[in-house]
């Protein structure tokens, strides 16, 4: 497919709550697989449409065992807290401690349009949180507690 390039602090479109997907089409699904495309390349947990330009509530994670697709996903239930260190793709370089719950329920379309409901918690919870934190333009550096920069390798 294709490898986009993903938006950097700054650019408007990280800030702007994404339009939500009315309905799938072929346009979305080829999102949903370029999304994917981007995520293994830039080897990161999670990517939201957002980042790479698409103001579109479309969400990718990969933990390392496969792909999980969400399409309009909604936070229906947070339970427990857990404070972390957190990078973005959209800010390289940049960490913030961030507490975020520690379980939630998230309701989500898949490609097909099916809803479903997932109980996630731990590093999964996290990086849910942290997506849909973008489809509603809030960024790490808005909630964490401390925010610092990290050296790149060369």
């Amino acid at each position: 497919m294709a490898i986009y390039k993903i938006v950097e602090l700054g650019n408007e479109v990280l800030r702007e709550p994404a339009k939500k997907v009315p309905r799938i089409t072929k346009s979305i699904i080829k999102l949903l697989y370029n999304m994917t495309d981007t995520l293994r390349h830039s080897q990161g947990v999670g990517l939201a449409a957002p980042q790479i330009g698409v103001s579109k509530q479309v969400v990718v994670i990969d933990l390392g065992e496969g792909i999980l697709e969400m399409i309009n996903p909604e936070i229906i239930e947070f339970e427990g807290q857990s404070t972390d260190n957190e990078g973005c793709l959209s800010m390289t370089g940049t960490m913030g401690e961030v507490t975020r719950a520690e379980i939630i329920k998230v309701k989500f379309l898949d490609r097909n349009g099916q809803e479903h409901v997932l109980q996630a918690d731990g590093l999964l919870a996290r990086a849910v949180q942290h997506e849909v934190d973008h489809l509603n333009g809030v960024l790490i550096i808005d909630i964490a507690e401390k925010v610092w920069q990290i050296k790149q390798e060369e």
